[in-house]
C-alpha cells in the first residue's frame, strides 16, 4: 500500500482548462489508505479572476486552505441564504457543510488551494457547466423554476461549455452568485 502520493503533480489533474487552471482529487481509488482514513483531498489551482463552476459536495463536509493567493468564495445553504461570502488570502481556511453550495473566484493574481473532505469518494454536483442539473433539464422546465422567459433560459441552459472550470471571459465584469 502506498503512504505518500504527490497531488500536485501534473499527472494527477482530474479537470483542467489552460485559461482558467485545474483541479487534481485525491480518493481512496487513487490511495487507497483515504479509505481507512475516510478521507479525500482535492489541489485547485485558478487563474486569474477564473472561477470554479458553482457545486455543492453530495457525501462529505469539505475543509478549504488557500495555499497562495487570494480566493473569492461564497457558500450558500440548502434555503438558498447564503451563509459566507468573502476573501480568503494565503493560510487562511473555511469550512464548507456537506449539501451547501460553493463558487471559487481567484482574485487578480490566481490562487491556490487544497481541500480536506470526509469522504474517500466524494461526490460532487455542478450547478453551472456543460454537465450540471440545470443543463439536464427541458429548457420548460428551467423557464418555470427559476421564473425566466423561454428564450433566457435555453441562453441559461446552452451557454457555457466549459464543466468545472470558467475562463476570466466569462466572468470578467460580473459578479458570482452561488445562489443563482
Amino acid at each position: 500500500m502506498k503512504f505518500k502520493v504527490n497531488i500536485d503533480n501534473p499527472s494527477q489533474v482530474d479537470f483542467v482548462n489552460p485559461q482558467a487552471g485545474r483541479i487534481a482529487n485525491l480518493n481512496s481509488f487513487k490511495f487507497p489508505i483515504l479509505e481507512h482514513l475516510q478521507l479525500s483531498a482535492e489541489r485547485g489551482e485558478l487563474r486569474p479572476n477564473a472561477i470554479q463552476s458553482p457545486h455543492w459536495t453530495i457525501n462529505a463536509h469539505n475543509l478549504l486552505y488557500v495555499t497562495e493567493g487570494a480566493l473569492r468564495v461564497q457558500i450558500v445553504n440548502n434555503q438558498g441564504n447564503s451563509v459566507f461570502d468573502n476573501e480568503l488570502r494565503e493560510g487562511q481556511v473555511v469550512v464548507i457543510p456537506q449539501n451547501f453550495a460553493v463558487i471559487k473566484r481567484a482574485n487578480e493574481q490566481g490562487s491556490r488551494w487544497v481541500s480536506f473532505k470526509t469522504n474517500d469518494n466524494t461526490m460532487i454536483a455542478n450547478l453551472a457547466g456543460r454537465v450540471s442539473a440545470i443543463s439536464s433539464m427541458s429548457v420548460d422546465v428551467v423557464a418555470n423554476a427559476y421564473q425566466l422567459s423561454r428564450e433566457d433560459a435555453q441562453q441559461l441552459k446552452f451557454s457555457q461549455r466549459e464543466t468545472v472550470l470558467f475562463a476570466p471571459s466569462f466572468s470578467r465584469g460580473q459578479g458570482i452568485r452561488a445562489s443563482a
